[in-house]
């Protein structure tokens, strides 16, 4: 038997996953790291924490392994999007690393659209300027901490320096680099016109690479750290959405898949980079090499649920929070929640909305309050898959991962509030089987990606939506969309009240 390995790079933690050439996980391990948030809006990690606790994982793993660790052929990495890692000319870390889920950058989101042009950004990104994404980082960087970007001859985003620290080898995939916001994300080069525009230099951005390009080797000191064999390969690995998509078979037209995590993610396979959201959705390259997907994003998704749990039901364990949530009707007894606690991003790009409950009254009780966050967060993902048939897609079966695959509640609830039917896989490892299947497919034991999900991918459950809950979910869906406008004034004028 042969194996590879998936490193699923995360917000909270680092998974190594061993997978088998049948597709099946024989072995796991997670290890965690800290998020820093030195002020309101702020949010960033060492990157050598993501090193370590790799290697450490790596090292376990390796240790419980019983068969010759020559047959563990490939290695490939799925990192969270966006953040920035500023390097120096000795390629060491010039400052922590600044992720995804930071807000501080609007100010240079705005210069962006005045310097690039609003329209011409969005059609040579596909995408909005975001304060998420890389490019707005950067910018802030080079405002507020000049002695630091002058230092800095490159970026890369969180997986890639992983990566980089594991083989000595430096570069971006498609995937990553689309997120970045200096991507030309159709041709698939560094955006000349966008870098000169917002005078960055283009010889900061890394050499671009395709998912499943063999990137090298382990170096010997990894190599004597973790216990695996110095010859065994390593591939560039995906964004996590990307590998997210590998990794639940959406590989073709016509496939779509939900995932919950901390964020929340609606994602459907596109063959071309053609179509025109104005920016309403992301618009990614994906893993699969010269295919694209459209993506909408709840910045808090299962983060609503943990912040819900850890203000109000700290005493309780997840399994214990939503026991009961099943015996509340639809819409929780008239109580209405939004998960804008960190602002929003689809269908609204807006860092100061926050979040609201609606309709508490003093019947309400725990199970109520639950219930109407679990509805929130689906509502949210809701919006995505309203922008995705508007624009003549198709979308009546959905591939649901993450937290939010795990309990069957929620997965009837999103089949009925999506009108689809939710498919859930056997072994639901999402990003971390997406990597691990770019190395197998890098190792050549798949003549494609869609063959080895074909070999990899087994539907487990699927959930049918019922009639009279779709019904019910459509007119409390429409009550959901009139919130954010209603309480967007507000928000703005609280702003002064928060620091």
């Amino acid at each position: 038997m042969k194996y590879v390995i998936g490193i699923d790079l995360g917000t909270s933690a680092v998974k190594v996953l061993l997978i088998d050439q049948d597709g099946k996980v024989c072995d796991e391990v997670s290890r965690s790291f800290d998020l820093l948030r030195p002020q309101a809006g702020y949010s960033e990690q060492n990157p050598e924490d993501w090193v370590t606790q790799t290697v450490d994982a790596l090292t376990v793993l390796t240790n419980r392994f019983t068969a010759d660790v020559t047959t563990i052929k490939g290695i490939s990495f799925s990192g969270q999007m966006h953040g920035l890692v500023l390097l120096n000319e000795e390629k060491h870390v010039l400052r922590p690393a600044i992720l995804w889920n930071d807000t501080r950058t609007t100010k240079q989101c705005q210069e962006i659209y005045e310097k690039v042009g609003k329209e011409r950004f969005i059609a040579i990104t596909k995408n909005l300027a975001l304060e998420g994404f890389t490019l707005p980082k950067i910018l802030w960087v080079k405002e507020h901490e000049p002695a630091i970007f002058a230092r800095a001859t490159t970026f890369v985003l969180p997986k890639d320096y992983l990566r980089y620290r594991l083989t000595g080898e430096l570069g971006i995939d498609y995937s990553d680099a689309a997120g970045t916001s200096l991507l030309n994300v159709v041709e698939q080069t560094w955006s000349e016109e966008i870098a000169n525009a917002v005078e960055v230099p283009l010889s900061l951005c890394p050499p671009l690479l395709d998912s499943a390009d063999n990137v090298g080797m382990l170096t010997e000191e990894v190599a004597q750290s973790t216990g695996l064999d110095r010859t065994t390969n390593v591939f560039a690995g995906g964004a996590d959405n990307a590998c997210g998509a590998i990794g639940s078979g959406i590989l073709s037209e016509g496939k779509t898949f939900v995932s919950i995590g901390t964020s929340g993610v609606v994602l459907s396979y596109e063959p071309t980079g053609e179509k025109n959201y104005q920016g309403k959705v992301h618009y990614f390259n994906h893993g699969k090499q010269d295919a694209y997907y459209t993506m909408g994003v709840t910045l808090a998704a299962g983060y609503s649920l943990q912040w819900f749990k850890q203000t109000f039901a700290a005493e309780l364990d997840f399994d214990d929070l939503l026991k009961d949530v099943g015996s509340v009707p639809v819409g929780s007894h008239g109580l209405l929640f939004t998960p804008y606690i960190v602002g929003e991003r689809t269908p609204h790009a807006d860092a100061t909305i926050r979040g609201s409950f609606i309709g508490m009254d003093s019947s309400h009780r725990l199970a109520d309050f639950t219930r109407s966050v679990l509805e929130g967060i689906t509502f949210s993902l809701n919006e995505s898959i309203e922008i995705f048939r508007a624009s003549g897609k198709e979308i009546d079966r959905i591939y649901a991962i993450g937290g939010g695959a795990n309990n069957k509640v929620w997965l009837q609830m999103q089949a009925d509030i999506f009108n689809a039917t939710i498919v859930k896989l056997t072994s639901e490892q999402g990003p971390g089987m997406g990597a691990a299947m770019l190395a197998a497919y890098g190792s050549g034991w798949f003549d494609s990606l869609n063959a080895c999900a074909n070999h990899f991918l087994q539907e487990a459950e699927t959930y049918h939506p019922i009639p009279e809950n779709v019904v019910a979910y459509h007119e409390l869906f429409s009550l959901y969309k009139q919130v954010y406008h209603q309480t967007a004034p507000l928000n703005q004028s609280l702003m002064t009240f928060r620091s």
